[in-house]
């Protein structure tokens, strides 16, 4: 009981060291329940059976998440008590020289841990459980579910989940104190607040060189993943530039922390003016002592801020995309005149896979069982067509093996009147002229070299010449991901009736409410699964905006989740990391109050210190991130790129929020380590 009482005054009394490390762990429980509710909290909502099933995903994706999340907190909280143990081997070396045992230190370390543990877990747990509130209605906005049923709700299987793994996590703790303090010597314990990291001087010179060597290899690697990303072909490659990046930001932290202060002493009238001279010798002996420690640091901020930039993004693009892509309530591709085997897949037909190819898609549907007149307005219906005079080979004008791939052909007067259905541009031919639409931009790319050479094509022995340079933006099947890879536009009598292969019918749902709507979307539901096996292609807005919203909700989550837990990470140890320095450092501050400096000045001085020591790994993340970003959107570019302010704001929110946070709290507690 006694040391109980002991454990609790030690609380107390150390309330303000331990600052840091309540933060961190509230923070991490309340981010950890709050993502592991979110199926708790879409219970309530009145979601369609094909959202739910995207909830479902997101939610088992997170779970997953949850498990490397948790070894990335634990590493943090063991981390975070390493430091306070530190700075009490002088209290644990009293105890022992009063004649208490290890084995009684060790229960007071227990007892502490329990207690710390306990009020953790409650404050983050109420905090989580109070945000999980506004998660809910992020959740209801992103999937415009109905928030009439909107109630408070307390996931009791997430506070299951977040209260064993942190119990996992604080036992781990406790193992890990108890060998430490079992492993100290009593004149270990008692000098060890003496002991310092032991600087050594750096040669200038190599220094300087260092500093030019690590920036070019910042900047090859920043060039390699941009203006020369063609060159990176292969996965050796992409690893190459991350070690590149990881080298050289460690090389730059390692040289800047030598050439600080010799470059500002050059500037003798500013180096001499208030207390610049011992601020700087502060920030270099920091930097000096931490190249390590900045470097993941400034790596994990970098990933952060790539994170969450690009999950954003996706999320706006995505938003965007279903507004120009379900333009139409259904589109449906059907098969035509189909052939006893295909030659380009080598695939054999059977004889009724073939005569029911020569249906029209409104008899087809018809014979299924659903009425064309009742159910569908709008209706618009074309053919496409290929011939083996018109390949790949031919429009892109190369003689490379693999380009014998036949060409989707079109008639203009067809996609005009599907075009004007979909809302996109309409075009016209001259007789002797054709035009590509395309909308993926590396096939783009390619094909636009074709045309900017002017490159004919022949047909039944006529030539068309292109009427553009350049691929004009369209699509003729409406689809989740339109992957237009390219569609030859030409006059109508290019083409006849023998080379049609596919036919294609885009139309909008008969009446205007949401429920009329979705009563045909039922039907073409049930229609589908009767069909199932048929050469017919289905797509509707509504599997247009579930598939998207599904992979939307899981990139912003995900995002986020991650996003934040390593930037609370980062900030973590770098707030822990200064502490120790200005714990290190309380005999300086001393000295500076006997020989007359007021607090004020001496407050100032830290302050600069805390500030640059947070903004050094910060300012590099940040350049990293703007070629980092680029490479992220070319990665996702089948998404496509919009909504780049909105993704900047946001990522500054959260930036200011945790970052900010953390160097707030870290000058404070400094503040008050060093003070009298």
């Amino acid at each position: 009981m006694m040391l109980f009482k002991l454990s609790l005054k030690n609380i107390k009394k150390s309330y303000k060291d331990y600052g840091i490390y309540f933060f961190t762990l509230i923070l991490g429980i309340s981010i950890f329940y709050i993502f592991n509710s979110i199926e708790s909290q879409t219970v309530m909502l009145n979601l369609t059976k094909t959202t739910n099933n995207a909830v479902s995903t997101m939610t088992k994706a997170l779970s997953v998440i949850s498990v490397f999340v948790s070894f990335v907190l634990a590493f943090l909280v063991i981390y975070a008590n390493n430091f306070l143990m530190k700075r009490r081997n002088r209290e644990f070396g009293i105890y022992m020289t009063l004649g208490m045992g290890k084995g009684n230190i060790s229960k007071i370390i227990l007892f502490e841990t329990m207690i710390i543990g306990a009020i953790s877990l409650l404050i983050g747990l109420i905090i989580g459980t109070a945000l999980s509130q506004v998660m809910s209605i992020v959740v209801a906005n992103l999937f415009e579910a109905d928030m009439s049923k909107f109630r408070f709700v307390i996931s009791y299987s997430a506070i299951i989940k977040t209260v064993s793994y942190f119990c996992i996590i604080f036992l781990v703790v406790m193992i890990f104190n108890v060998i430490q303090v079992n492993r100290c010597k009593l004149i270990d314990l008692i000098q060890g607040v003496k002991k310092s990291e032991k600087i050594r001087i750096k040669n200038p010179y190599i220094c300087t060189v260092t500093l030019i060597f690590s920036s070019a290899l910042l900047g090859y690697a920043y060039y390699k993943v941009t203006s020369d990303v063609s060159s990176i072909g292969t996965l050796k490659d992409v690893i190459l530039q991350i070690v590149y990046g990881i080298i050289g930001t460690a090389l730059l932290f390692w040289s800047l922390s030598g050439l600080l202060v010799k470059l500002v002493m050059m500037r003798k009238g500013f180096y001499y003016k208030n207390l610049n001279s011992f601020t700087l010798r502060q920030i270099s002996s920091k930097i000096n002592t931490t190249v390590l420690s900045m470097t993941v640091i400034c790596l994990m901020i970098f990933l952060t801020i790539c994170i969450f930039s690009s999950s954003v993004s996706m999320n706006s693009s995505l938003k965007e995309g279903m507004k120009k892509l379900s333009t139409v309530d259904i589109a449906i591709l059907k098969s035509s005149n189909l052939p006893k085997v295909n030659e380009e897949e080598g695939e054999e037909y059977t004889d009724e896979e073939i005569e029911k190819s020569n249906i029209a898609i409104n008899q087809y549907l018809e014979i299924a069982g659903f009425s064309i007149n009742e159910n569908l307005k709008d209706i618009v219906s074309i053919k496409t067509y290929k011939t083996k005079d018109v390949t790949l080979r031919d429009t892109l004008d190369v003689e490379d093996e693999g380009f014998d791939s036949k060409e989707t052909l079109v008639k203009i007067s067809d996609y005009n009147k599907i075009a004007k259905l979909y809302g996109l541009n309409t075009y016209e031919l001259s007789e002797n002229e054709y035009m590509i639409i395309c909308n993926v931009k590396n096939t783009i790319n390619m094909r636009n070299s074709g045309l900017k050479n002017k490159t004919p094509i022949s047909i039944k022995g006529k030539e068309y010449i292109p009427k553009y340079k350049e691929c004009k933006d369209g699509y003729i099947m409406m689809s989740s991901e339109p992957q237009n890879f390219g569609v030859i536009l030409l006059p109508d009598k290019a083409v006849d009736e023998t080379m049609v292969t596919s036919e294609i019918l885009a139309a909008n749902f008969i009446g205007s409410s949401k429920e009329e709507k979705q009563l045909i979307e039922n039907k073409v539901s049930e229609l589908r699964e009767k069909l199932k096996g048929s050469k017919l292609g289905f797509s509707t807005k509504i599997d247009i905006y579930n598939a998207n919203i599904g992979t939307s909700a899981m990139a912003i989550f995900i995002g986020l989740y991650v996003g934040i837990v390593f930037l609370i990470s980062s900030a973590a140890i770098l707030s822990l990391k200064e502490l120790s320095e200005s714990a290190d450092s309380k005999e300086r501050y001393r000295t500076l109050r006997k020989i007359g400096l007021d607090d004020s000045m001496i407050n100032r001085s830290l302050f600069v210190q805390v500030a640059i020591f947070f903004a050094f790994p910060l300012i590099l993340a940040i350049i990293h991130s703007i070629f980092g970003i680029q490479v992220s959107n070319m990665m996702l570019e089948s998404f496509g790129r919009s909504g780049m302010l909105k993704t900047i704001v946001i990522t500054s929110v959260f930036l200011v929020v945790i970052y900010g946070g953390y160097f707030l709290i870290t000058y404070l507690c400094s503040k008050n380590i060093i003070k009298e």
